[in-house]
């Protein structure tokens, strides 16, 4: 089964428990934001990819320039540990990242969460890439991809019990558009996947083949 396959048949397991008026919050919020055409002004196949140094889950920074200098990257941007479809995408990262390690590409996953819980969700799912912190999403606004959530819709997940107010040391609003990106050692961006509907991922087929590409054309 594909990663959206499944992120589909999780989505729609869930439907029915959530009563009406929650769904209606969630899909007005989530219509609005693909209205905005924030994914469209995010950054892209051509631009270069901004830099950035980020703590990683066990306090140590993590330069993207430097990441480049070792290979292409795989950079990923989730919303955080709480989110079920981010632990999904993340899990279905982890399958294939000896694949993509193979392809000689360095794997990081970057959210706004505190340290503390990038390194319980790592520990958690047993990731053997990195899991960098953008707290106050500085880095999701330098490649277009930080919003903030409406009064309702962060007022039905303080209801689901997700304390953004911690995990994300006070800034509880701001979220990224879920984001991969395939960044070529010249730090331009060789391949994109940007949405606004945080139930739809990148494929990791997507990615090794995107991949495969940028090494073919390397030669």
């Amino acid at each position: 089964m594909s990663l959206n396959a499944e992120l589909r048949a999780f989505y729609e397991s869930r439907q029915e428990h959530i009563p009406a008026h929650i769904r209606e919050i969630i899909d007005r919020a989530g219509q609005e934001l693909a209205d905005s055409g924030q994914a469209e002004r995010a950054v892209n196949v051509g631009d270069t990819a901004p830099d950035f140094s980020l703590p990683a889950a066990e306090g140590d920074p993590v330069a993207l320039k430097t990441l480049l200098a070792a290979g292409p990257v795989v950079l990923t941007f989730y919303r955080g540990s709480w989110c079920p479809y981010c632990n999904l995408a993340l899990r279905a990262l982890q399958q294939h990242h000896g694949d993509i390690a193979a392809r000689g590409a360095r794997l990081v996953a970057v959210s706004p969460q505190i340290p503390d819980e990038s390194l319980s969700l790592a520990e958690k799912h047993d990731l053997a890439f990195g899991v960098l912190s953008d707290v106050g999403s500085d880095v999701a606004k330098q490649y277009g991809l930080a919003f903030d959530l409406p009064d309702d819709l962060a007022g039905v997940y303080e209801g689901f019990g997700i304390d953004l107010q911690r995990a994300n040391a006070g800034h509880a609003r701001t979220l990224p558009l879920p984001a991969t990106f395939v960044i070529g050692r010249d730090g331009i961006v060789r391949w994109a996947f940007v949405n606004t509907d945080y139930t739809t991922r990148a494929e990791p087929t997507d990615i090794l083949r995107a991949l495969d590409e940028l090494g073919g054309a390397s030669h």
